[in-house]
């Protein structure tokens, strides 16, 4: 299967389950506070932990399963520019507290899962 096409669906199932985040984080919490966002980034965080101790037992055999879930379904499912605009509103509104706090907890809830994810999956496949 051609890299680029391998990308591009998991992009799709990425960006659809952040829609899914997304709309459960407003339906559950409200829409105050970007919540799925939130959640999305630090879910994301640890599956990209879990994933990249998962494949490095497999090397170059493993690049296409990288590039589907690492650079695709991950990559559309985290959301970085949805983070970066949140935030920018926070500021704009002057919830400058709101706004530091939310990049603190999504930049070291992400990784922090990420290295949770990396323990629980070398702790799995040893």
């Amino acid at each position: 299967m051609p890299n680029l096409f391998l990308v591009m669906l998991g992009g799709a199932i990425g960006s659809a389950a952040r829609y899914g985040v997304g709309r459960l984080g407003v339906a559950l919490l409200g829409p105050a506070f970007p919540w799925g966002t939130l959640a999305a980034n630090i879910i994301g965080g640890f599956l990209m932990g879990a994933l990249a101790a998962g494949l490095l037992r497999f090397g170059q055999q493993a690049e296409q399963a990288r590039l589907l879930l690492g650079v695709g379904v991950l990559g559309g499912f985290t959301t970085f520019s949805s983070f970066s605009l949140e935030t920018f509103a926070m500021i704009q509104r002057g919830d400058l507290g709101v706004a530091l706090g939310y990049v603190l907890a999504s930049v070291v809830g992400a990784i922090g899962a990420v290295a949770i994810g990396m323990i629980l999956a070398r702790a799995v496949t040893a």
